[in-house]
């Protein structure tokens, strides 16, 4: 019996048993313990960083990222190399686990972000994040957490009380879904390594009225297939950083048990505790932020990066009026056909 229910995530823990087995053979057989073990606080920080990469449409970076660069004070290039990096185990490992137990996926929209994130990504890399400033990824990365936080701080009872998903027809779905991976893979993932899951979700949530059961695990699948992508096209074009190697494989072991992890408990917990909770951690890197670079940002610095947050506020505004507009015509359509 209990085979029986195991059955279904064999897949998952076939790749599992594969991952350990590469990573045990770096840092076993190669020799890298030391390395592995100097390293132990990104891995603590990434056991909570994982969890919220699985039960959330933030990737295991929103907290990576921060404790690289704010806490480690460490260079944000570095943060957004690692952020690729361990997304790309962590959040392939609960792509593969979703997958595994058949959760329903926006499948249309999924695809199309797909394609866009497989153009968009490698331009991105290619012509946008070598001429990004330090200040300004850290300041993008601040101000697209922030507003995402506080969007879901006023409007996480709506959010969540969305059932199934508003469906307009599966072209409409796909095309949407080639322009939020074309635009946010060449922009927010590029530039910080992390994003075009919250990009998809928002999509979906405030546009398609979707239930977060489905918006979820759809940006899970989306940010694991573009850390994957970043990480080939920056061996092959850029390279990484120095230090995320390090770095990757003391966090790696724990992201890849830790994400799918997430995916279990939130569907026992409830989703919402954990947004809230996200959200509130999403403001307080932007306020911390504010605080480190207030030297370099000044008075007025700080006033343009309030101005972005409430831009980026009053464009999911403008989405969620556009979604409740969309669901009004399709129901006229409806009831016109009935």
């Amino acid at each position: 019996m209990r085979f029986k229910a195991l059955k279904p995530l064999l897949p998952w823990l076939l790749a599992l048993g594969v991952f350990y087995a590469v990573w045990l053979y770096l840092v076993l057989g190669l020799g890298y313990w030391q390395e592995t073990k100097a390293h132990w606080p990104i891995a603590l920080a990434m056991a909570i960083g994982s969890y919220a990469a699985g039960s959330t449409p933030m990737g295991g970076g929103t907290v990576g990222f921060p404790v690289l660069v704010l806490l480690f004070d460490l260079p944000a290039t570095l943060g957004r190399d690692f952020s690729f990096a361990v997304q790309a185990i962590g959040m392939t490992s609960a792509s593969i686990f979703i997958l595994a137990r058949r959760q329903p996926i926006a499948w249309a929209m999924l695809k199309g972000a797909m394609l866009g994130s497989l153009i968009g990504t490698p331009l991105g890399i290619w012509f946008i994040a070598p001429y990004i400033p330090e200040l300004l990824i850290k300041l993008v990365f601040a101000v697209v957490w922030a507003s995402f936080g506080l969007l879901h701080l006023y409007r996480l009872q709506e959010i969540a009380q969305h059932h199934g998903m508003t469906e307009f027809n599966e072209r409409w779905d796909f095309r949407a879904g080639i322009w939020i991976g074309l635009l946010a893979g060449s922009t927010v993932a590029a530039v910080t390594g992390v994003g075009i899951d919250m990009v998809l979700y928002t999509a979906l949530v405030l546009l398609c009225r979707t239930d977060l059961k489905i918006a979820i695990p759809t940006s899970v699948i989306i940010m694991a297939f573009t850390s994957v992508l970043g990480v080939i096209v920056k061996n092959l074009i850029t390279g990484m950083q120095p230090g995320v190697f390090d770095n990757w494989l003391a966090a790696a072991p724990v992201v890849a048990l830790g994400a799918p992890l997430g995916v279990y408990i939130v569907a026992l917990v409830g989703r919402k505790p954990t947004l809230l909770v996200v959200a509130f951690l999403c403001v307080l890197q932007f306020i911390w932020t504010m605080y480190a670079e207030f030297s370099r940002l000044g008075a007025v610095g700080i006033t343009l990066s309030l101005i972005a947050v409430l831009l980026c506020l009053l464009g999911f505004e403008k989405l969620r009026q556009k979604g409740a507009s969309l669901v009004q015509y399709r129901t006229q359509s409806q009831l016109k056909h009935e």
